[in-house]
């Protein structure tokens, strides 16, 4: 640096003022008593800088920034946890906007019709008195279980309504709900199936969930062959997805815990 390297002897620097790395000083000029004033940008101050500059007696007015070193280190502890939570902010602000829909997964897709929304009776269903006839006891279950849990009653773990589409399977089902006024889940069998792998057990056990909150309800599973199959035949092994979804729907209908 030529502030530093110039001697005093030559005449060259009179004095300086220093600020964290700039520098400020005056070369001596013999057509100017006050001197010719220049700046100049630095390394940091040191003390071989120091001792040079004092050994050639240089005028040296040093001014040293304040600094806070606990502001700076708050700082520097505060303001990456800032920048995650603003991202993190961000990041939620993106999935609601966009319906939550890659954190609901796992999520029940079943349709929920309570007993002031569905208003289907055996009224509305005709052709099928067999059906009807047979369903009356879980119907008197479900309206009142006490009744039959004191003689150690207990309601059939699930309906199987098998027959060609339009015959009003669905319809029936409705109707059951209706006449027993109990809330009514109606999901499709291919709504548990995804391209993620655990998915549709996920959705089989939240399914349940919402069944054991609504209690008494009844769940209606439509075009269960699409997961319902005979176990072990997938190509998948135990990894295969439906036999994962079809496990988890028969613990939950036939586990080890008892679900009302």
């Amino acid at each position: 640096m030529a502030l530093v390297d110039a001697p005093k002897e030559k005449k060259h620097v009179k004095d300086v003022d220093i600020k964290d790395t700039r520098y400020r000083f005056t070369v001596e000029d013999p057509g100017n008593p006050k001197g010719e004033k220049k700046e100049t940008i630095g390394p940091a101050v040191s003390d071989a800088i120091m001792k040079r500059l004092l050994r050639n007696d240089v005028k040296v007015n040093y001014e040293q920034e304040e600094s806070n070193p606990i502001l700076t280190t708050m700082l520097t502890i505060l303001l990456p946890m800032v920048i995650l939570l603003v991202m993190f902010y961000l990041f939620m602000r993106q999935l609601q906007a966009g319906g939550g829909k890659a954190m609901s997964f796992g999520k029940s897709r079943a349709r929920l019709l309570n007993e002031a929304q569905n208003k289907v009776t055996f009224a509305d269903v005709a052709g099928v008195d067999e059906a009807k006839d047979e369903v009356e006891e879980l119907i008197a279950f479900l309206k009142d279980p006490k009744k039959f849990q004191k003689l150690g009653g207990r309601i059939p773990k699930g309906v199987l309504m098998m027959g060609p589409p339009g015959t009003g399977k669905t319809l029936l089902a409705r109707a059951i709900a209706g006449e027993a006024g109990v809330p009514f889940f109606s999901i499709s069998g291919s709504d548990f199936v995804e391209m993620f792998v655990g998915v549709g057990a996920s959705r089989v056990r939240d399914l349940f969930e919402q069944g054991k909150k609504h209690a008494p309800c009844i769940i209606f599973i439509d075009e269960i062959d699409a997961v319902g199959r005979h176990r072990g035949a997938g190509l998948g092994g135990g990894h295969d997805e439906r036999e994962q979804t079809l496990n988890q729907l028969l613990v939950e209908m036939d586990g080890f815990e008892s679900n009302e």
